[in-house]
């Protein structure tokens, strides 16, 4: 027994101990106690605003008749996964660079870009550019044409800079996006003389990465050249109709 419990012989202690045994009874068989009014205070805060956006939708959808819209199709069809890094130690105007100079480029190609950098933060970025890589590959299945067979036929395109690129896996994973985001902050002392001290900022910074599979540009550079071919051809002076015309000369 111990110290300020109930002692055996209490009348109390049956009652106790028979909730006890109940209890442990309910964990053993897989049973929870759960409160619907407690849990919908976090699940369900506002009903009436729930309902509302469900009617919304619903309404949205037979309206459309189950039609989806350009960006619905997309989301179905191709894959991305998006994922944003710890803060790191460093400033904005040190991460951005890094930032630019992965976008763009496949994964692979990015992780060797920052493991030969000089920059003290590019190995925190090439940690990130990894893990984002191994997650896009198990949560999205993304870059696995080889193994299941669906890399697709070579295929040349032309990216949005005008430079030419030859696609043999269409599943290869490449960074569609990346940027950089303000985070917290802390404070040093910079102790100086007669007594002053200056409060030094210390920023951290956090980078976040859009992977997709290159079947995304693909798609992009043949949307450029249909979009190129069905282009009118541009006349110096294009034939036009004429307009008021008079027997005599108006002057």
């Amino acid at each position: 027994m111990t110290r300020g419990d109930l002692s055996s012989d209490s009348i109390f202690e049956s009652a106790r101990k028979n909730t006890r045994q109940e209890t442990v009874a309910k964990k053993a068989a897989g049973e929870v106690e759960r409160d619907p009014s407690i849990m919908a205070a976090v699940l369900d805060p506002a009903p009436r605003s729930r309902e509302r956006w469900l009617r919304k939708m619903v309404i949205r959808q037979v309206r459309k008749g189950g039609r989806l819209t350009k960006t619905q199709a997309l989301k179905q069809t191709e894959r991305e996964n998006l994922t944003k890094s710890p803060d790191f130690p460093t400033s904005l105007k040190k991460l951005g660079p890094l930032a630019r100079q992965i976008a763009g480029k496949p994964i692979e190609d990015a992780i060797v870009q920052m493991r030969f950098s000089r920059k003290k933060v590019a190995q925190d970025v090439r940690k990130h550019l990894e893990y984002a890589r191994d997650e896009a590959i198990v949560k999205r299945g993304m870059g696995l044409g080889a193994v299941e067979g669906r890399k697709g036929e070579p295929v040349e395109i032309e990216l949005k800079d005008g430079k030419r690129k030859l696609v043999a896996d269409r599943t290869g994973i490449y960074v569609d996006q990346a940027w950089v985001g303000k985070g917290m902050h802390t404070i040093s002392y910079d102790y100086r003389a007669r007594g002053r001290v200056n409060l030094m900022k210390n920023p951290f910074t956090s980078i976040s990465v859009l992977l997709k599979e290159e079947a995304t540009r693909v798609r992009l550079s043949e949307e450029m050249q249909k979009k190129r071919d069905n282009r009118k051809v541009w006349v110096q002076l294009p034939d036009r109709p004429i307009t008021a015309q008079r027997q005599h000369p108006c002057w």
